[in-house]
């Protein structure tokens, strides 16, 4: 499926890398087989590499004749992805390639991120490495691991793994900007105690679901109004709190902390007189949120 979504599409090399990369599962700290692919592939291009202690590989360059003696550039990619699938999606992110389609001038994945962020800079990476007509001085081709839950690998570079004065970040969100900083980000957990009893009485059970939203980059896309399906669960279960003798038996959603949730589901239970009210405050909501 893969090989014919990227028929016809330009350049053939960067697409190419992108499909065989896709088949290889990358999420963060499940890095192993791919980073096996990329020396792999560097070797087979005739290019020198070395991979550090964490996991980092720097792919070596040489220069084309005549620029030996211009400044080294490191060209820098990661190499994992996040991981994220619809409820109703049959996929294993440990065992299981990437499948997409294309759908005009996209590819979109069947149910799954994409791993576009950072796999079409891995493949644009190992285009340019390939490439043998560009003139260019020395390169450094620098894959690094774990990028999306710590910046692990980037924190873990020694002093003398690479050795290039500038240094370009494959991983920008437009195509043709350039970006010359970034925002920091900060990671908060909280712990709510909660107390538990049995259900007593006559009582209707509900799951309250929130699916089918678009979710996004929780960085990249948060100024876009994207809808939050936890926010959104959150004002329902609200709605019927104010209306019922609501009790709250579990809730959960999302599941990375760069990824805007596009579910979530709760389970509440309600004296059985209050269960049209609650199928009425849930239709309201859903007609509110379209």
């Amino acid at each position: 499926m893969n090989e014919v979504a990227i028929q016809g599409l330009k350049p053939e090399k960067v697409w190419r890398y992108f499909s065989e990369i896709s088949a290889i599962p990358r999420g963060s700290k499940n890095e192993k087989a791919v980073l096996e692919y990329i020396k792999k592939t560097a070797s087979a291009m005739g290019l020198k590499s070395k991979q550090d202690k964490v996991g980092n590989v720097v792919v070596f360059k040489p220069a084309s004749p005549g620029k030996e003696g211009s400044t080294t550039v490191v060209l820098q990619v990661h190499t994992d992805m996040v991981c994220e699938k619809n409820r109703d999606v049959q996929h294993d992110f440990l065992k299981d390639g990437i499948k997409f389609h294309r759908e005009g001038n996209y590819l979109k994945a069947d149910g799954t991120t994409l791993g576009s962020d950072d796999g079409i800079g891995v493949a644009s990476l190992l285009a340019l490495l390939e490439d043998k007509s560009l003139v260019h001085g020395p390169v450094e081709g620098l894959f690094t691991i774990d990028e999306e839950t710590g910046l692990t690998g980037a924190n873990h570079i020694e002093p003398g793994f690479i050795t290039g004065k500038i240094m370009m970040n494959l991983d920008s969100e437009e195509e043709g900007v350039l970006y010359i900083g970034c925002a920091g980000g900060l990671d908060t957990t909280m712990t709510v105690p909660v107390k538990r009893k049995a259900v007593t009485g006559k009582v209707a059970v509900f799951n309250v679901m929130v699916r089918g939203l678009k979710g996004g980059h929780s960085g990249v896309d948060i100024h876009l109004g994207r809808a939050n399906a936890l926010k959104l669960l959150t004002r329902t279960l609200m709605a019927i709190d104010a209306k019922t003798k609501m009790k709250l038996v579990s809730l959960e959603g999302g599941s990375k902390h760069n990824a805007i949730p596009r579910e979530a589901e709760a389970t509440i239970v309600v004296p059985v007189a209050d269960g049209a009210k609650v199928s009425k405050i849930a239709a309201d909501c859903e007609q509110v949120f379209k």
